[in-house]
């Protein structure tokens, strides 16, 4: 099966163990999909904050003998949870609700509505039962259904447990959860993604897999057992909704991630209420964060979520330590693909090391660079601190012990990881006579925070 791919992506030159990664990671997937038997997998791979690889492997579909490229939209599943707990935190942000605002300010009728919170829908400890637990298609989820009769028969039940006592994973939160951003926000779950995130970020392919299905979509597909794949029953319109309606493009998804791991369109504190691990009322953690699962992969911090809906799987992870995300969507269920896949590609990233830095980062650091051996700088591009750290005795030390290295040849990334909310990124600056360090903290605005030059003994 070849890959094809019509986005364009930058090709790493890291080589390992002979081949560059790009070769390597080519071969990975198209040896993993030959061996699960899936129609297709589409992969995206963020390094270094930057999209570095998209692309698709096998058939869209099969019937048509249509093969699969980057531009394929996948249903995503349950990783659309992670975009309506998004939304909530945007609408907390304005000051329109809170994460501890009881379900019973938007939906008194529902069983024990003044108990159970926005935060507990989101992180799976209200002990609402879930309403689509089977990993097949049952006869009632083909027949269209709402929202709000969902929650009808399924938060009118009784409680499977008290709330904040246990982590049982269920889909009817979401569904509680996306009512509420609906009723607070005036605006549909999907159009209301569509202007605060999609756009902003330029997730041309995201929408509802289910109310608005488009050419390009990947055909579903399913198996018994090991057998052949089989085409898929579709769940019916409204049984989805925010907890599993969404559709787009791997690359769409790593666009997300990327804006994900440089901590973008929220705030820090919010981003700090969605990535930490929820606690139950005795202390102990649910590795589960809101509409993300809090874990690590070979000792590295992992932030992922799984996906599935009938006759799709899909596996995103984010190492925001490495500043690494993992994308994979396929149009299969009943293969275990996307997730062992996703954590393969993630090691051989991780053995690559750093991508190279992109052109405008490192021109930038260069004008700074330079500009310093002069005994100047814009302090535009810096924040208050940092301003405050170049006074006129810092920026002559700085003009005195620069100037006499001679012209900068070259500047080199050696690192970058996540910190204090911040990019802490190292490089090596090479002049004519002596080559040295830099340590550089910039902000989610693009501000530098710090930027120091290091002596190299």
């Amino acid at each position: 099966m070849s890959p094809r791919s019509s986005l364009p992506f930058f090709l790493l030159a890291v080589c390992v163990g002979g081949q560059t990664l790009d070769a390597r990671l080519d071969e990975k997937i198209s040896s993993a999909l030959a061996a699960s038997g899936a129609p297709s997998v589409s992969v995206a791979v963020v390094q270094n904050m930057q999209l570095v690889y998209a692309k698709a492997f096998g058939k869209a579909s099969l019937a048509q003998d249509k093969a699969a490229d980057a531009t394929t939209r996948y249903a995503i599943g349950s990783i659309s949870k992670q975009f309506a707990a998004a939304g909530l935190l945007l609408l907390a942000e304005q000051g329109k609700l809170s994460l501890d605002d009881k379900v019973s300010k938007y939906f008194p009728q529902l069983t024990r509505a003044g108990e159970i919170t926005i935060r507990e829908l989101l992180s799976h400890t209200s002990g609402y039962e879930d309403y689509a637990p089977q990993d097949y298609m049952i006869p009632e989820w083909t027949k269209p259904t709402t929202p709000q009769a969902i929650l009808k028969e399924w938060a009118g039940k009784r409680l499977d447990f008290e709330p904040g006592t246990r982590w049982q994973y269920s889909n009817t939160n979401y569904v509680v959860a996306g009512e509420i951003l609906e009723k607070v926000a005036g605006q549909p779950l999907v159009a209301f993604l569509e202007d605060r995130i999609f756009r902003p970020l330029g997730m041309t392919s995201a929408g509802d897999c289910f109310a608005a299905p488009v050419a390009s979509d990947a055909t579903a597909y399913t198996r018994n057992a090991m057998g052949p794949p089989r085409p898929a029953l579709r769940e019916g319109l409204g049984w989805m909704f925010a907890a599993g309606e969404l559709c787009m493009t791997p690359a769409d998804l790593a666009r997300w991630d990327i804006a994900f791991l440089e901590k973008r369109i929220l705030s820090l504190r919010s981003w700090d209420e969605f990535t930490r691990a929820v606690k139950l009322k005795d202390g102990k953690s649910t590795g589960y964060a809101l509409g993300l699962r809090i874990g690590e992969l070979d000792g590295v911090a992992e932030i992922s979520h799984g996906g599935e809906v009938s006759g799709f799987l899909a596996k995103n992870e984010l190492f925001p330590g490495k500043g690494v995300a993992v994308a994979v969507l396929s149009n299969e269920d009943g293969v275990s693909l996307s997730g062992p896949l996703a954590d393969q590609i993630a090691r051989l990233v991780f053995a690559a090391g750093p991508a190279p830095a992109p052109e405008p980062e490192l021109r930038r650091v260069r004008e700074v660079l330079e500009g310093l051996q002069q005994g100047h700088i814009d302090r535009a591009l810096f924040t208050s601190n940092a301003n405050s750290y170049f006074t006129e005795v810092a920026l002559e030390d700085y003009r005195a012990s620069l100037a006499p290295l001679g012209k900068l040849q070259a500047v080199t990334k050696r690192a970058e990881q996540l910190r204090g909310g911040m990019t802490h990124r190292t490089y090596e600056a090479q002049f004519e006579k002596k080559t040295v360090e830099l340590n550089v903290y910039v902000m989610p605005g693009g501000r530098f925070e710090q930027f120091l030059v290091v002596d190299r003994i």
